[in-house]
């Protein structure tokens, strides 16, 4: 049975509804809107975790409805929450990016994968040193109105920057 490891922001409550669609062994570590910090401690908790549970896939997941992000997008009333300030200049700086280069009518999704791809970026790094072979990290966003999970843009559609000539 394969074993599986979620990242997910505890306002979603997706527990549940994970177990129910993914039918491997899941494992779930939670942070507001995924912005968890690497930390030492967070990190040796989560390699003791995939290393004691041989966890092959990793999966960081948000909900197209989750409060903190929509939060981050909009008023931005628990800014002053401790952690989420650094998250929320992401949030914001990547909202104003995709307004210039996107012209979608899901620009939430393209926000949300940026995000995402981003944290993976971050966990892939964190775990290089990992002494068994790296699990697969992906993202996925839950559409709650349809209930079903999507994943997100490739790395390579979520770009840093963009020139012009």
């Amino acid at each position: 049975m394969h074993k599986a490891l979620f990242l997910l922001c505890p306002t979603d409550c997706l527990e549940s509804i994970i177990n129910d669609t993914f039918k491997h062994e899941n494992y779930f570590y939670t942070s507001l809107g995924n912005s968890f910090i690497s930390d030492t401690e967070t990190i040796e908790n989560i390699k003791e975790l995939i290393i004691q549970h041989n966890i092959r896939k990793i999966y960081f997941v948000l909900s197209d409805d989750n409060k903190i992000i929509l939060d981050a997008l909009g008023g931005q009333s628990f800014s002053d929450i401790r952690g989420l300030q650094k998250f929320y200049t992401e949030v914001t700086r990547q909202k104003e990016r995709s307004e210039v280069l996107w012209q979608t009518d899901n620009r939430q999704f393209s926000i949300l994968s940026y995000y995402l791809n981003n944290k993976i970026k971050e966990l892939q790094l964190e775990l290089d040193n990992l002494p068994i072979h790296l699990p697969r990290i992906s993202g996925k966003i839950y559409f709650r109105q349809k209930n079903i999970f999507s994943n997100i843009y490739s790395d390579l559609i979520c770009i840093e920057k963009h020139y012009l000539n």
